[in-house]
C-alpha cells in the first residue's frame, strides 16, 4: 500500500496526465486522508519530496459551517487556467499572493487549536477577499459574487472552497443562520448545515 501522499500525488497525476481533468493536490490530500487536514505545500517541500506535508487536525468542538451551491457550477478549469500559468511565469503579484494564502492558512490553524472562531471568521473573509484580487470579479463569475454577498447581509464570514459554484461560511449567530438558509434558498441555491465527516472520535496529529 502507497504511503498517504504519494497516494495523493499518484490519484493527480492520473487525473491530469491520463483524464485530462484539471484538478489540484489539495483536492486529492483530503481524499485520502479524509477529515481536517492542514496542508503545508512549501517551495522547498515540493521541490526536495515531490508533495507536502500534511497534518490531520482536532474536529472536536467544530462550530457550526455552512455551505451554499449553484444548480449550474462554473468551470474549474476556466478559474484556473490563467493564475497557473501566471505562477509558473513567476509574476511578482501571484507569487505574493501564494505567499499570503499560506500565512493566512498558518494563522487559520491556529486559530482552529485555540478555538477562536471569531478570529477563524475574520481569517475567512481575508481569503476571499485576496482571493479576489487576484482572480478578479470577472474570473470568479457573478454566480459565486452573489452567494458572498448575500452571506454577508447576514454577517457570516464566506469563501470559496474550492474552484467556484460553492461557497462555504461560519455565521456564529445562530437566528441568523436560520435566516441566510431561508435567503439562500429563495434565490435558488441549495444550502446545508455542515456535519463533517470525522475519520477518527480522538484528536489526531502529527506530520504524516
Amino acid at each position: 500500500d502507497l504511503p498517504k501522499p504519494i497516494r495523493a500525488n499518484f490519484i493527480l497525476s492520473v487525473e491530469t496526465d491520463e483524464l485530462f481533468i484539471t484538478a489540484g493536490l489539495q483536492d486529492r490530500v483530503v481524499q485520502v486522508y479524509e477529515g481536517l487536514v492542514y496542508m503545508d505545500f512549501s517551495k522547498k517541500l515540493m521541490d526536495e519530496q515531490g508533495y507536502g506535508n500534511y497534518a490531520s487536525m482536532d474536529m472536536s468542538n467544530l462550530p457550526p459551517f455552512w455551505l451554499a451551491y449553484l444548480s449550474d457550477p462554473s468551470d474549474s478549469g476556466r478559474i484556473h487556467s490563467n493564475i497557473r500559468q501566471r505562477w509558473l511565469s513567476g509574476e511578482s503579484v501571484v507569487v505574493e499572493a501564494m505567499r499570503s494564502f499560506a500565512e493566512l492558512t498558518d494563522q487559520a490553524r491556529a486559530a482552529i487549536k485555540e478555538r477562536d472562531w471569531s478570529r477563524l471568521a475574520q481569517l475567512m473573509d481575508q481569503n476571499f477577499e485576496l482571493r479576489r484580487c487576484i482572480y478578479t470579479n470577472d474570473c470568479l463569475g457573478p454566480g459565486n459574487l452573489r452567494m458572498v454577498q448575500l452571506a454577508r447581509q447576514f454577517g457570516s464570514a464566506v469563501k470559496l472552497p474550492g474552484s467556484g459554484g460553492a461557497v462555504v461560511g461560519l455565521c456564529l449567530d445562530q437566528a441568523r443562520l436560520v435566516e441566510m438558509r431561508q435567503a439562500f434558498q429563495e434565490a435558488g441555491c441549495v444550502f446545508c448545515v455542515i456535519a463533517p465527516y470525522n475519520p477518527s472520535a480522538s484528536s489526531v496529529g502529527g506530520l504524516h
